[in-house]
């Protein structure tokens, strides 16, 4: 296998079984079992392996030896560089254990990302992730190490720079987390900014010159478009180096408010995002308390509907499924449960903030 040894392979397994209790199996793409948290099935043919390596995609069995060498698990395809290197096997029930297959893809995506770079390389991007979580943070940087790192990279300190923040859904786990890895460098890349990090758990972050992100937008939208379901793309406003934690903090309100917007947000495009994003917790929760804290699901998704059609009692019925004399029952109800009336300009106003703002918890 490409890229990873048996002993790393034996390593990864070992690792996520301590974290789950189940037993794994990394898979090389001709079906022979690599390593495995079963010794018995180290150097045998994993038929479903085989499989999900040839299609790219992943299979779920769920009835023991469905095919041979199979068992009841979850059998993910591991992408490396545009190829599919391994696949990772894990045995239990589905629902239960493919969080777990995910883990191994990111450990092994991590592990291998690392043994590509070397020492030097290592060195060099531990270098990078200091200098730029250093800035995003308003956090103190070492000057010498400051001024040698733009120099080296031919960046100009007077210039006006933007973050960018790539912000991973946790709660959707794509079934080749790998890919959508290289997918988001690959952007980060084609910008040709050396400041870009991870930051844990599930944050990208890009500082780029002003002038030179301006011809990707359109590949920063189309990625927030391919992936809309699993990530989220904010960017700030162009500020100076030493305040980049500004830019940064415009881009974590633009990524928050891009579900709304396909995805993809720019600060300098906002609205109301910009006051529901600068609330502090505390203070909106006792807002949301006081005005739709009460309502049910169901009415706030027809108190959205309403709004979304300028209160116009019609077409909101129409887009609700619902008669019309029903939609002013539902307004009635709310305005008794919330004491604010929807078909009050003041009182409509702040229950459509509350909207807003708990769409935007957490």
């Amino acid at each position: 296998m490409a890229g990873i040894s048996k002993k790393l392979a034996q390593q990864i397994v070992d690792t996520v079984k301590d974290v789950c209790g189940h037993d794994i199996n990394f898979i090389q793409p001709d079906g022979t079992i690599l390593a495995s948290t079963n010794p018995e099935r180290v150097g045998t043919y994993h038929e479903i392996g085989h499989a999900a390596a040839k299609s790219g995609q992943p299979i779920e069995v769920g009835v023991d030896n469905s095919f041979y060498g199979t068992q009841e698990g979850v059998n993910l395809p591991f992408s490396y560089h545009g190829n599919i290197v391994a696949v990772i096997g894990i045995t239990g029930i589905p629902d239960q254990v493919r969080k777990y297959a995910y883990l191994a893809q990111r450990i092994t995506s991590i592990l291998l990302r690392e043994q590509e770079y070397g020492a030097r390389n290592r060195n060099e991007q531990a270098g990078t992730d200091y200098i730029v979580r250093s800035l995003i943070h308003g956090q103190p940087v070492n000057h010498d190490f400051y001024l040698n790192f733009l120099t080296d990279h031919k960046l100009d300190e007077e210039q006006k720079f933007s973050t960018v923040l790539v912000r991973l859904n946790q709660r959707y786990n794509p079934a080749n987390i790998s890919m959508l890895d290289q997918k988001v460098l690959a952007a980060f890349r084609q910008t040709r900014s050396p400041l870009s990090t991870f930051q844990y758990p599930n944050e990208y972050i890009l500082i780029v010159p002003e002038g030179d992100y301006r011809p990707w937008v359109h590949q920063f939208r189309n990625l927030a478009s391919l992936f809309r379901e699993i990530l989220s793309i904010g960017v700030g406003t162009p500020h100076s180096l030493v305040h980049q934690n500004k830019s940064f903090d415009e881009a974590d309100i633009a990524a928050r408010a891009a579900d709304e917007r396909g995805g993809y947000a720019e600060f300098a495009s906002l609205d109301l995002e910009i006051l529901s994003g600068s609330i502090p917790f505390e203070t909106r929760e006792r807002f949301l308390e006081r005005t739709i804290g009460k309502l049910a699901d169901k009415d706030r998704k027809i108190l959205d509907a309403y709004f979304s059609c300028d209160c116009r009692l019609k077409e909101a019925s129409e887009k609700l499924f619902i008669h019309k004399n029903t939609l002013q029952y539902h307004l009635d109800k709310i305005h008794k449960t919330t004491g604010y009336d929807p078909r009050s300009f003041r009182d409509r106003v702040l229950l459509y903030l509350g909207l807003k703002l708990r769409g935007r918890k957490g």
